[in-house]
């Protein structure tokens, strides 16, 4: 999957967020360990929602 992340220099490094999956942020010292970083992120959280939703009556919505 493809997902949008938004990259911002900050004076630590790099800080980078998916809006698409809220709250799932990291951070690097550089572009390249921030996107690495990010992506790591996403598998948690992905991980995470999918045991939260495990149990739950779960449907899927197209939107054109």
């Amino acid at each position: 999957m493809k997902y949008k992340i938004v990259l911002e220099k900050t004076e630590m490094g790099y800080s980078v967020h998916c809006p698409e999956l809220r709250g799932c942020w990291s951070q690097g010292k550089t572009k390249e360990e921030a996107l690495e970083n990010v992506k790591d992120a996403i598998k948690t959280y992905l991980e995470s929602l999918r045991e939260v939703l495990k149990e739950k009556e779960v449907y899927e919505l197209e939107v054109a």
